[in-house]
């Protein structure tokens, strides 16, 4: 273990020690923020380094993460006020948006720039490529979500029409699909990890290919909350920001093994070898976003992806829904 990761380590502890003595007064000086995460993935690395090392309480904010299940969900908790801030696929806000909620959703930090999700399927195969989609059937994912239309998306771009070459299916909800293609639905299935690999050492799969790759950078997922609420509290949002950058800081210039160390009481249900695999798989697809920076062409792009998958009404301006003040480079 290097001597950074001991002292960042040693620095969590302290902070878990000093919480459990009882400190009301430093519990009180810490501004409570609920978040909605669209699921639970090692594809959010730099945000649970951010949460193990502390940095969060270093900006002042006692986080309370949840799985939403899904984009849709995650935006329903945002937008009714159960979660302060939402993490999920930037289209949720285009959609509330075009909706013409006035106190519609806005995005403040990146944190993924690819798609971070794998296809599984029931056969290992080497030389696996877009074509053996050919004819077959992908669970993709709810209809309107990042997952299936980066997917609809890029077997377009290599010549396969969904529905026509290939199928599919959008019937199944974000948190069913993995159980749907166990029973025995489908061909493939599109997996995050730690999912896909855990599928895979359970004899339940084969990951097959990165879908990061396939469809090249995209605002993957990104923090985002109410219009109203970011004008209310700029410092609150800027320093959720800032916690984030610095977990992305991490991440980029820290080892997998590292990183996993950070991250393993997240995901104690996975053993520390597969999470650093994970971590370098994701790492070397340069999923990670490394900066929290959305820009305008990565915007015009995912609105290009949504008019692709028939899903864009109109085209919202991006300073409407992305906020530039709170990016940190």
């Amino acid at each position: 273990m290097s001597k950074v990761i001991r002292k960042a380590l040693m620095a969590a502890v302290v902070l878990v020690m000093l919480a459990g003595c009882g400190s009301s007064a430093k519990e009180d000086a810490l501004t409570k923020i609920t978040l909605s995460e669209v699921t639970h993935s090692l594809f959010y690395a730099p945000q649970y380094v951010a949460m193990g090392l502390g940095y969060f309480e270093e900006f002042g904010i006692q986080l309370e993460v949840f799985n939403g299940g899904g984009a849709d969900k995650v935006m329903t908790a945002v937008m009714s006020g159960d979660a302060e801030i939402g993490l999920c696929g930037p289209e949720q806000t285009v959609y509330v948006y075009n909706q013409g909620n006035t106190n519609y959703p806005v995005t403040f930090a990146q944190l993924t720039k690819r798609d971070g999700s794998f296809i599984v399927g029931r056969e290992s195969d080497e030389n696996f490529t877009v074509e053996d989609f050919r004819g077959k059937h992908i669970i993709g994912g709810r209809k309107g979500g990042m997952p299936v239309m980066c997917l609809e998306y890029s077997l377009r771009m290599n010549g396969l029409i969904p529905g026509e070459d290939v199928t599919v299916d959008t019937s199944i909800a974000f948190d069913a699909m993995s159980g749907a293609f166990i029973s025995g639905i489908g061909d493939f299935v599109t997996a995050f990890e730690p999912l896909a690999g855990n599928m895979e050492n359970n004899g339940q799969g084969y990951v097959l290919m990165s879908l990061g790759e396939l469809s090249g950078d995209i605002p993957y997922t990104a923090y985002n909350a109410r219009r109203e609420y970011i004008k209310k509290n700029p410092e609150i949002i800027r320093n959720f920001a800032r916690a984030v950058s610095k977990g992305q800081d991490f991440v980029w210039n820290h080892t997998a093994k590292e990183i996993a160390t950070i991250v393993a009481p997240y995901f104690a249900d996975t053993k520390i070898e597969d999470i650093e695999r994970v971590i370098e798989r994701y790492k070397s697809i340069e999923a990670y976003a490394r900066t929290t920076a959305l820009s305008e062409k990565d915007y015009n792009h995912l609105l290009d992806v949504l008019d692709s998958a028939g899903e864009l009404t109109a085209r919202p301006p991006y300073t409407d829904l992305v906020s530039l003040e709170f990016f940190v480079n």
